[in-house]
């Protein structure tokens, strides 16, 4: 699942200074989950862009925007898409992208694409990858220190970190706590004695 959090209103209201024909497009997968993307939200932006003068054409709610066959499949879902000067897409930067690729109108997202998270449960979990290109989250048992640990500490905790919370969340366990724990449970503490060399922010 891709973590995004809502830019703030006043960094949207730009996009839509002379538009005249306003779109919204929301992602019922991701986004609708985060709460940045769903319906419930889509109606909060056509109400904030309207109260400032500026109406809206229609919107649309696709079940994933990152997945979108066609500009025609859109149209299918509200023709009134073929009238907008702009689309405000409420997905990651993926779904941005995609609807951007399928017409040539002027496309913006209205989220921060932050990280790649999961739900476990009732759990969200935000921070589960960064996309670093190196995975090596089997050195951890599938508990990636680079994602969820503030400061990507790839070889042991900092010195900050107490009674097993973080030093810069300390509502959070530390990552390091966590698989210590974890690599305990599964007699492979040795193996984090290994030194982890930088990771190739090239990649």
């Amino acid at each position: 699942m891709i973590v995004t959090k809502a830019k703030p209103f006043d960094s949207i209201l730009p996009f839509a200074e002379g538009r005249k024909n306003i779109f919204i497009l929301g992602c019922n997968v991701c986004a609708a989950k985060m709460k940045t993307g769903g319906e419930p939200e889509i109606l909060k932006l056509v109400g904030q862009l309207e109260e400032a003068g500026h109406p809206i054409t229609g919107w649309v709610l696709p079940t994933a925007a990152c997945s979108i066959r066609s500009f025609d499949h859109l149209i299918s879902k509200n023709e009134k898409i073929k009238d907008a000067d702009c689309i405000l897409v409420m997905a990651c930067g993926s779904g941005t992208s995609i609807v951007s690729s399928l017409t040539d109108i002027f496309v913006t997202g209205t989220n921060e694409t932050v990280s790649l998270g999961g739900c476990s449960g009732f759990d969200l979990s935000e921070r589960l990858c960064v996309f670093c290109g190196e995975c090596n989250i089997g050195d951890f048992s599938g508990i990636c220190p680079n994602a969820r640990c503030p400061k990507a500490q790839m070889n042991g905790p900092c010195g900050g970190s107490k009674n097993g919370k973080c030093e810069v969340s300390r509502d959070s366990e530390c990552v390091w706590y966590l698989i210590e724990k974890k690599m305990d449970s599964i007699h492979s503490i040795p193996k984090l004695h290994d030194i982890q060399m930088p990771k190739n922010h090239k990649v």
